[in-house]
């Protein structure tokens, strides 16, 4: 990458020949020329641009194929074949052993399935066709997958690939943002970064929200930089229809980003004072349309003819979004959930907050590996462009990346709610950025003797972090953390001395810096993509990186809560968790044993023991009796946050006659659920919506159900409202209604309770 000095007026670095103030730009932010890395910035025109001349009339145009391999003019030949080949890279590697994910998480698979079969229930996000319910989340990012599945059927691509798509849209999408200001270069190592990632690896495989949630609040990012360049309305605009398309993927999270990037906005747009505000507002106005229209039509849709919102008490989206999907993850206090964890650096449910809780053991391996490199390298360009105008374009992408990041980053840290490891791929794409950027700029600067210093010692940091987080997996390629802090150590000395070496030896101090920082995270990566996920709670990385408390989480389980909450990642055989839990088999290709233990690397096909010891051991809530357990059920129903394994038997059971019934059969939580319609194609009523504790149906609409002959059987087990749950609880209620009043059927170690065939005594 050459250096260019940048006199275009009304740029993105806002300077005019020698340092003159551009067009919009008050004089009293000038104070000195622009930093000049990177090709210049488009300029501003004073008048419209006008076409190309056509062919003929100038140079004739080159054909689309050439084009399209060639990339721009100004850049390096090397430029756009090397993104394709990062683009083709990242899918192969995301595809690869795509299905042994099998439905992966069977919540979100179950309302695609209905998604694909109704569009009433595409529309809401229903976890079945007859819509008796919805997903705690708003639907979007459920279409793409439903669409799928409407196009080409049920499986585990047709669920899967669309995320796979939304993960390599992402890597480009970041490597645009970064190649307009600093260069190809920059965007191929921040694309690297980001698709390296093991969490990334894991969550762009996943059919969780969090994907298109990262691919949008990548886009917003990209467009607010488009629009610090050359102050546009239109890219304000395209940013808060981002954002609002990201809340209807996973509601409040996708506002964490917003005040920095409005505040940078408000401060350094190239345009007038005046201007930049009408923009924002405009901004705001696209935001609330793009995400509202859905909001609305649920709010004012007629609640006795649409589903239950799932995850509220009051059957209201905005209680949902301001309550347990919004203010109750971050103060802990979520109404109908599995509770909260602890706050200001205590230890809660959910894990210990605090400032260093990306780095601990629970979440550190997931995201962590570049990103002490990534502060030192924010820290370093914040310093390099202190002088510059108000409107650099340098500075204002290190201010937005950033702010995205530490935004992100502090509220994760912080938030004593439910927090799940996977939640950080959020912090993905700003890392991969920040490091792209810093990495970038610093080296055009590396005749600088504190410049190459700061290299060294972002390099310095990668490796000795790296080192950490490896020896925390001592058994996974124990010889590697050696190579990472050995290479890296070397990269960083060579670094110091950079310009005393030929530049042959400078690319290869360069190349072996980046190698060792990488090694580490695409080791993590690869055991990921090894490996296939499923369930709730899912962890990248190979068995142990992760160390999570919460319901199921890998490892020890949530701290003084539910039982068998050991991470079982290699056999999947049921035995491991089912002795101290009520036992559970796995979903398609995936195992689980006992409840709620992580499923993560298992390739569970046997069921555990019902057990009635664990919850009482553990400290969690009771297990059931066999064939009636509380949580974990016994007799092959689901967990809380695994779902069932459903033999022939009780598929064939289930599926006789179903077409006379509005919903085959009813059970308590909604992974339990899901199993059984994922393995039917029949609706399969969730009772309680995910964790069974969900207010619907109410036992007297259950009652009426049944009496109307719209369920067929009541599956025993599942969720926390069942068997030995609560005993006030709406499910338990209508668990104790149907086990005294129906006749009992047991199909190999499942019960079943037939719904149209009551008991003499009743």
């Amino acid at each position: 990458m050459t250096t260019q000095p940048d006199t275009s007026t009304g740029n993105g670095t806002g300077t005019s020949g020698a340092g003159d103030p551009s067009p919009g730009t008050d004089a009293r932010f000038a104070t000195s020329p622009a930093p000049s890395w990177g090709p210049p910035a488009p300029t501003l025109p004073s008048e419209p641009v006008r076409p190309a001349a056509a062919p003929g009339a100038g140079e004739p145009a080159r054909p689309f194929l050439h084009r399209a391999w060639r990339g721009r003019p100004e850049d390096p030949r090397w430029a756009r074949p090397a993104f394709l080949a990062l683009l083709l890279a990242t899918t192969v590697l995301y595809l690869y052993g795509l299905s042994a994910s099998g439905y992966a998480n069977s919540f979100y698979s179950a309302a695609v399935q209905a998604g694909s079969q109704s569009w009433k229930a595409f529309f809401f996000g229903s976890l079945d066709s007859a819509n008796a319910i919805t997903v705690d989340k708003p639907p979007a990012s459920l279409w793409p997958m439903a669409l799928s599945v409407r196009i080409f059927g049920l499986s585990s691509w047709a669920i899967l690939v669309p995320e796979v798509l939304m993960g390599v849209a992402t890597v480009g999408v970041l490597y645009a943002a970064l190649r307009r200001r600093f260069g190809p270069a920059a965007g191929l190592i921040a694309g690297a970064v980001l698709a390296l990632t093991p969490v990334a690896a894991l969550m762009f495989r996943f059919n969780n929200p969090d994907a298109m949630l990262a691919l949008l609040m990548t886009v917003t990012v990209y467009c607010v930089i488009r629009g610090l360049e050359d102050g546009r309305t239109k890219w304000l605009v395209w940013a808060g229809v981002a954002v609002g398309f990201a809340f209807l993927a996973k509601t409040l999270q996708a506002f964490l980003i917003l005040p920095p990037l409005a505040v940078l906005y408000a401060v350094c747009a190239p345009v007038s004072l005046r201007k930049r505000f009408a923009q924002i507002g405009l901004s705001a106005g696209a935001m609330v349309v793009a995400g509202g229209w859905w909001v609305a039509i649920v709010e004012l849709w007629p609640a006795s003819s649409r589903p239950y919102i799932g995850g509220s008490q009051n059957n209201s989206f905005l209680e949902l979004t301001f309550g347990y999907n919004g203010l109750g993850r971050i103060n802990g206090d979520e109404t109908g959930s599995v509770g909260g964890g602890g706050g200001g650096g205590g230890t809660g449910q959910w894990g210990e907050t605090g400032w260093n809780r990306m780095f601990n053991s629970e979440i550190g391996s997931q995201i962590s590996w570049l990103l002490p490199a990534a502060l030192i390298l924010l820290v370093a360009g914040l310093v390099l462009t202190r002088k510059a105008n108000r409107t650099d374009l340098t500075r204002g992408s290190f201010l937005a990346w950033g702010g995205a990041l530490l935004m992100t980053a502090l509220v994760f840290s912080y938030m004593a709610g439910i927090f799940h490891q996977y939640y950080t791929v959020a912090l993905a794409p700003y890392i991969a950025a920040v490091v792209g950027m810093g990495a970038t700029v610093l080296w055009e600067e590396r005749s600088r003797v504190w410049a190459s210093l700061t290299l060294a010692g972002a390099a310095t940091a990668s490796a000795a972090w790296g080192y950490v987080l490896l020896d925390r997996t001592s058994d996974h390629l124990p010889w590697l953390k050696w190579l990472v802090l050995v290479g890296g150590l070397t990269g960083a000395l060579g670094l110091i001395f950079v310009t005393r070496l030929g530049r042959r030896l400078a690319l290869a101090t360069a190349a072996l810096s980046c190698a060792a920082a990488i090694a580490g995270p695409t080791a993590y990566t690869l055991s990921t993509v090894n490996t296939g996920h499923s369930g709730s709670i899912v962890t990248a990385g190979p068995s142990g990186a992760s160390t999570m408390g919460g319901p199921g989480g890998g490892g020890g389980g949530m701290r003084g809560g539910f039982p068998g909450g050991g991470q079982n990642q290699q056999n999947g055989n049921g035995a491991q968790n089912g002795q101290q839990g009520g036992g559970t088999g796995g979903p398609p290709t995936g195992g689980t044993g006992g409840f709620p233990g992580q499923n993560q690397q298992g390739n569970g096909n046997t069921q555990g023991n019902g057990g009635t010891r664990g919850g009482n051991q553990q400290g969690g809530m009771p297990g059931g009796g066999p064939g009636e357990g509380g949580m974990g059920g016994g007799g092959g129903a689901g967990g809380l946050l695994n779902g069932a394994n459903v033999g022939s038997a009780a598929k064939a059971l289930l599926s006789k006659n179903a077409g006379d019934y509005t919903w085959a059969a009813a059970a308590i939580g909604s992974q339990n659920s899901a199993s059984y319609q994922l393995a039917t194609g029949k609706p399969v009523m969730a009772i309680g919506g995910f964790n069974g504790t969900d207010p619907s149906p109410t036992l007297a609409q259950f009652k009426k159900y049944v009496t109307d002959g719209k369920i067929h059987y009541f599956i025993s087990g599942g969720g926390m409202g069942g068997g030995g749950g609560a005993s006030s609880s709406t499910s338990s209620r209508i668990s104790s209604w149907v086990t005294a009043n129906f006749k009992k059927v047991t199909v190999g170690s499942a019960t079943f309770y037939d719904l149209t065939q009551p008991t003499s005594s009743s």
